[in-house]
């Protein structure tokens, strides 16, 4: 299977390019694609025209252009698996795509390109296929999970196709039919006469409500709306190194499109818990370690317990101070977009103890006796 074209490279833009920049680049190239304008070369127009749009469509989206930078076009997509069941995600929705709604007037200035002299530009539009809606899932992992990675269950109440009618809205063995009002086209133009001369407005038919289509025999299942609200279960690979706040997309896991068009997306947004003992800054793992004065004091081999229930042996130097920092290279997290691996890094604390036996007491005493106890003075200046 071919690999997509940059969505860059598709708008003719550059990475860092603003909102204002990439609907002027989308305009530009939408009008020089749109099938109406090419009607000698349809086929070859609209294959560009949706190359196009769905470039557009993902990078005027924050959340979906962050993915897209972060892992390209087919990114951490499709993961599927098994897992434990799990029920205190939230689910929201969020805005679907559906062809030019997104741009204001775009419509106005496609059919002040065209003139109207390509007709049923605006029933194409009106018509055409839509995206569905994206569907948005707030997922709480633990922190040895994100390390890991795992495998888990989501329930999600989403719209589905009828399956009686298969999404046509009608009784078997009917279909939609044109609507007599709109004659099928979804609008209805009226004219009238001002002192400028004959003036043409368009507005949607509210007899199909821009579909140019009615139900006069709706389906019993959906009541005509050829959707069906369903509750899915859906497994979810976490794949490991996946950080807070970040996003996991199953494509067409959202609800389904209209007039044919493609099903929307699901995003499962990763919240991690935090953890009682260890942290993560970039991949890197950090822990505090206590140590007692005695080992810090004549150096020892410690064991370190790692976030995936192992444990490393390091040994720390004699006269180790409190809060030096001491790194196990490669044991954090795993870079989602590489091989590479973050760092262990753990901080000891000294323990001084709290209560002492008369023995140990008497032995402190006679070691006291043969040191220093007074640190030394430093005689710098505060900026030395």
């Amino acid at each position: 299977m071919a690999s997509k074209r940059d969505y860059y490279e598709v708008l003719e833009v550059n990475k860092n390019a603003t909102d204002e920049e990439l609907k002027k680049a989308y305009r530009r190239l939408a009008k020089k694609y749109h099938p109406d304008a090419n009607p000698n070369n349809k086929a070859e127009a609209e294959a560009k025209f949706k190359e196009v749009n769905e470039a557009y469509e993902t990078l005027s989206d924050p959340q979906k252009r962050r993915m897209y930078d972060q892992f390209g076009a087919d990114g951490p997509q499709g993961f599927g698996g098994a897992g434990g069941p799990f029920g205190n995600g939230t689910y929201t929705y969020s805005t679907g795509f559906d062809g030019f709604s997104d741009f204001g007037d775009l419509g106005d200035i496609f059919s002040t390109f065209f003139g109207g002299g390509f007709g049923g530009n605006s029933r194409t539009r009106q018509n055409g296929p839509k995206k569905g809606t994206d569907l948005r899932y707030d997922l709480e992992i633990s922190f040895e999970e994100s390390f890991l990675g795992t495998e888990r269950y989501v329930t999600i109440n989403r719209k589905e196709t009828c399956d009686i009618c298969h999404g046509e809205g009608t009784k078997p063995g009917t279909h939609p039919e044109t609507c007599s009002v709109c004659h099928g086209s979804g609008q209805i133009k009226q004219v009238q006469t001002t002192i400028l001369g004959q003036m043409q407005t368009t507005r949607t038919c509210t007899n199909c409500h821009g579909t140019g289509k009615v139900i006069t025999n709706p389906c019993e299942n959906c009541k005509g709306k050829g959707t069906i609200r369903k509750q899915v279960r859906l497994s979810v690979k976490i794949p490991a190194g996946v950080d807070d706040n970040q996003t996991i997309v199953l494509k067409g896991e959202g609800e389904p499109g209209q007039n044919g068009g493609s099903k929307g997306d699901l995003y499962i947004l990763i919240h991690v818990k935090r953890h009682s003992i260890y942290s993560r800054k970039g991949n890197d793992v950090f822990c505090d370690i206590p140590i007692t004065f005695t080992q810090a004091t004549l150096g020892a081999e410690l064991k370190i317990p790692m976030v995936d229930g192992t444990e490393e042996t390091y040994k720390i130097p004699e006269a180790t101070q409190t809060s030096t920092k001491f790194i196990i290279k490669n044991k954090g997290f795993k870079n989602l977009n590489s091989n590479s691996q973050g760092n262990f890094i753990f901080t000891v604390q000294v323990q001084v103890p709290k209560k002492l036996s008369q023995e140990q007491r008497e032995l402190l005493t006679k070691l006291a006796k043969t040191m220093n106890e007074q640190p030394p003075v430093k005689k710098k200046g505060i900026f030395g």
